[in-house]
């Protein structure tokens, strides 16, 4: 699917159609998010989880590397992995990486997934995201 956004306004109900989509899937939901610097990835993010019915504050986890956001009405959760700063995925292993990508009741949407790319399922969805203006963006979903 490719969609056009012009606003980050317009990239989150982008991303929130796509939550309504997958909430309903069984197993582990995986969706790797790929672009440059200040594409949208993490505007996608906090359209996608508040569709979902969460409230908090969606920040990038830059530093933290992963936050984890608890859907209090389904028993699931929404893991934010961002890899900007991970070299290998073996950097990702104390924070138990592995087990949150095999978890059934997780959602895992995961910004630079390229650094960790050997431990990422085959079975996932891809979005990448690109400036076409320093307002538009073009966006992918596979």
């Amino acid at each position: 699917m490719q969609s056009v956004s012009h606003s980050p306004r317009e990239t989150q109900k982008i991303a929130a159609a796509l939550a309504k989509k997958i909430a309903g899937r069984r197993g582990p939901v995986i969706i790797t998010l790929r672009g440059e610097l200040g594409a949208g990835k993490t505007t996608f993010v906090q359209g996608f989880v508040r569709a979902l019915g969460i409230h908090a504050r969606v920040k990038s986890p830059t530093f933290l590397l992963i936050r984890h956001y608890p859907i209090k009405t389904t028993g699931r959760a929404v893991y934010h992995v961002d890899c900007y700063r991970v070299m290998k995925w073996q950097d990702l292993r104390p924070l138990d990486i592995q087990a949150i990508l095999k978890d059934s009741r997780n959602i895992v949407l995961i910004e630079w997934p390229e650094r960790i790319k050997p431990i990422l399922p085959k079975k996932k969805t891809q979005i990448v995201l690109h400036h076409k203006t320093p307002r538009t963006r073009s966006i992918s979903i596979s």
